[in-house]
């Protein structure tokens, strides 16, 4: 199992750095060290422990083969979880998030499909004969659907589990993934209530870095998981050659 960043690590990216005391939700007294200057300071042994669950979970997820949902539509956080999503061919939603994006799923694949076409008519040329205007519009159209739908592309069908950056930014994702029973983890901030996911990691939710730390970590424990199925995999194929 990997270890969790150590705590002079995640002190330097200030994770321990929670929202002013009068914002806090007191079902995150558990995780709050102290208070400094009117802001919550959070445990930094207990976002470790949180984290080395939350790995340990994703790790397995991703040896069994499951797909986790990356979401982070927050401004700092977007280009760092949708990097970390593609590093381990996970699906990720950091445009915005659409109401009923899962729970009205097959309308979503529908404006993937129309994407695809428009892709495919663009290449192919069945587009050689409409004027420019017509061929700017349906360009505009592909692209806007890129953007907000682009890192869901290639789910053929719902996720097994969702990992939220900002729990309280992202409760409409929260509430769906709770609807649908899709396990759930998250940034927990002093703000937010950390009952409300599975995996709850106790930790500063808008310093990039604070953000980038975590994600990093988790990402690698999916990719020690998922190495771990090709391995299962590989040596499944040999045992089978063997009896051959």
């Amino acid at each position: 199992m990997l270890s969790a960043p150590k705590y002079k690590e995640l002190l330097d990216a200030g994770v321990h750095f929670g929202h002013l005391k009068r914002k806090w939700n007191p079902k995150m007294k558990p995780y709050i060290f102290a208070e400094h200057k009117g802001i919550h300071i959070i445990d930094l042994h207990r976002t470790s422990e949180a984290l080395e669950e939350a790995g340990e979970a994703m790790k397995n997820l991703a040896r069994a083969g499951k797909k986790i949902l990356f979401v982070a539509t927050k401004r700092q956080a977007r280009g760092i979880v949708a990097d970390a999503a593609l590093k381990v061919d996970m699906p990720y939603v950091t445009d915005r998030w659409l109401g009923g994006m899962m729970t009205n799923f097959a309308t979503v694949r529908r404006s993937v499909k129309k994407m695809n076409n428009i892709d495919r008519m663009l290449n192919d040329g069945t587009l050689s004969n409409v004027t420019k205007k017509e061929r700017l519009t349906l360009t505009r159209e592909r692209d806007k659907i890129e953007r907000v739908l682009g890192g869901i592309a290639k789910l053929s069908r719902l996720p097994h589990s969702i990992f939220i950056v900002d729990i309280d930014h992202e409760h409409i994702a929260l509430a769906e993934a709770k609807k649908l029973g899709l396990k759930t983890f998250g940034i927990v901030d002093t703000n937010s209530n950390p009952r409300l996911v599975d995996y709850p990691v106790p930790a500063n939710d808008d310093a990039t870095k604070s953000i980038e730390i975590i994600t990093d970590y988790l990402v690698e424990c999916i990719k020690q998981g998922l190495k771990e199925r090709q391995e299962g995999k590989t040596a499944e194929k040999e045992g089978q050659k063997k009896e051959d």
